[in-house]
């Protein structure tokens, strides 16, 4: 974890020069309330960013039970260490699936939230669960709903762009599990990091006590899942490569399509995103070459 205080939140992007001195690894269970509150109270936090998850949407159908545990009732432990320790700001880590299908994209902030499937349920539950505590706590809670996040480390092969990459680097022709058609909404790492970091600067200067505000972070441009591949395919090089559509559809549990309108972002945390998906895949493809397929 990071602990911060109210004055280390960075202002207006994302540079916090020597970061890696002020991180603390803390081994434990996000329903563990006593760990909590004790790390949050020692180390004296007054910002908690909360990215723990279970983020693999298979996973999360294979397993709902502890999707649920995870994702919705560890928030709430979360939150209730937070208020025990009297933490004040939260940023919350939820999710464009959260919006579920709909018909009218992209999803803006106030597109109502009708995730279904597992995972995506379990997102909406934990932005209840945080609404609740910042009335009833007086606790700020700054909610980030991000587009697909991408870029290197990423070791979940389940996942399009992980899986493609180590396809391609390792010669094989890569299988997409849909028939290619699925439109996504694309954001690299670093570019979600300083989302992240806006947000808390926002949550930190300018939002009342006992509020929530919630954010999408994307850059507005549906990209089909075909399109990824075909240029993850052209950005390494290997183009005696060809796609292998093994889907006739779109993959089990997956939303056909979707995007975000990030206008709320810009206009009132000044975020904009600044890696466009050809140079956030070659940065990509260029770190799994480095680190192997």
């Amino acid at each position: 974890m990071v602990a911060l205080s109210r004055d280390e939140l960075p202002r207006g992007g994302l540079r916090l020069q020597g970061i890696e001195q002020k991180v603390v690894r803390v081994r434990g269970d996000l329903a563990d309330l006593a760990l909590l509150r004790r790390v949050l109270t020692e180390y004296d936090v007054t910002a908690c960013f909360h990215l723990a998850a279970q983020s693999l949407v298979g996973v999360a159908e294979r397993s709902p039970l502890a999707t649920f545990a995870t994702n919705a009732m560890g928030t709430a432990t979360l939150l209730e260490a937070c208020r025990q320790a009297n933490v004040r700001e939260v940023m919350l880590a939820s999710s464009d699936k959260a919006y579920g299908a709909s018909p009218d994209l992209p999803y803006r902030e106030d597109t109502p939230l009708r995730g279904t499937s597992t995972y995506e349920a379990s997102k909406v539950a934990a932005e209840v669960i945080a609404r609740s505590y910042a009335a009833s706590s007086g606790m700020r809670i700054a909610v980030a709903r991000c587009a697909n996040v991408y870029g290197g480390g990423d070791l979940n092969f389940s996942r399009l762009i992980p899986d493609t990459i180590r396809a391609v680097l390792s010669d094989r022709d890569p299988v997409l599990r849909s028939d290619g058609t699925p439109r996504r909404d694309y954001v690299y790492a670093s570019d979600a990091a300083s989302a992240y970091l806006a947000l808390g600067a926002h949550c930190a200067e300018r939002m009342s006590d006992g509020s929530l505000e919630a954010f999408n972070f994307g850059w507005g441009v549906p990209v089909s899942a075909l399109e990824v591949v075909e240029l993850i395919i052209e950005l390494s090089g290997k183009r005696g490569l060809r796609p292998n559509i093994a889907g006739a559809g779109k993959a089990s549990h997956e939303i056909k399509d979707q995007y975000l309108d990030s206008t709320l972002a810009r206009t009132t945390l000044g975020w904009e995103p600044e890696v466009d998906l050809r140079t956030g895949l070659r940065n990509t493809v260029e770190w799994y070459g480095a680190h192997g397929p």
